[in-house]
């Protein structure tokens, strides 16, 4: 196989368990094969876009594991795998990792732009934001947060930490392209119990600091 140094990695998260709200969202949004929750999952972002198509043929011919998304841009490309089997998703990853001579410290370490909270949300604004979101319904009174990550990717592991860490509702997640955006809906204590736990969680994420070079 011909050498891929060239290739630059953004995000890489391996998830032990998809959580019930999480699964359900994926399986929303993604065109390729569903993943139900308790399912381990690798989410991979490189840059150029194009290079994730060899790099699907790599994790999907190293192990059993089951594609759910792949998303192809010129800057950026996204994959999502996932597997009953923990050992298979990791090795799953790591293949694409050796494919590309890195490793996880060559990630780049997740960067919050924006961590910000909305009290008592009114019902206009409510439903605006339920016009276009693709998971549980924001409802009048309720607390929400918006957390702006980058790389995009990480905004995939934020949600699910935020719904290991508080009875929240996941309202919209978007993991691919320049910057990862997560909506969370719920009672005042729990999403900020949430934020906590999530701003804390992407800190804890280890990789090379700085932004990116692609625009």
């Amino acid at each position: 196989m011909d050498s891929k140094s060239h290739i630059d990695l953004r995000s890489y998260i391996f998830l032990d368990s998809l959580q019930l709200q999480m699964a359900s969202y994926l399986a929303t949004v993604s065109r390729g094969y569903l993943p139900v929750a308790g399912q381990a999952c690798c989410i991979i972002e490189i840059a150029p876009g194009i290079e994730i198509n060899t790099l699907t043929d790599v994790a999907l011919k190293a192990t059993n594991v089951t594609p759910g998304m792949q998303i192809v841009e010129r800057a950026f490309g996204m994959l999502e795998v996932h597997s009953s089997s923990q050992g298979d998703t990791r090795m799953a990853g790591e293949a694409v990792l050796r494919s590309i001579n890195k490793n996880e410290a060559d990630r780049l370490k997740p960067r919050i732009l924006t961590s910000q909270l909305i009290k008592n949300v009114e019902d206009h604004h409510a439903q605006l934001i339920n016009r276009t979101r693709m998971g549980m319904m924001l409802l009048r009174g309720d607390t929400l947060f918006v957390l702006e990550v980058e790389p995009a990717g990480y905004a995939y592991f934020a949600a699910n930490e935020a719904e290991k860490s508080a009875n929240i509702n996941i309202i919209d997640v978007m993991g691919f392209g320049k910057f990862g955006r997560v909506y969370i809906g719920g009672k005042e204590a729990d999403v900020l119990e949430c934020k906590a736990n999530v701003e804390k969680r992407l800190a804890e994420v280890s990789g090379r600091s700085g932004k990116d070079d692609y625009k």
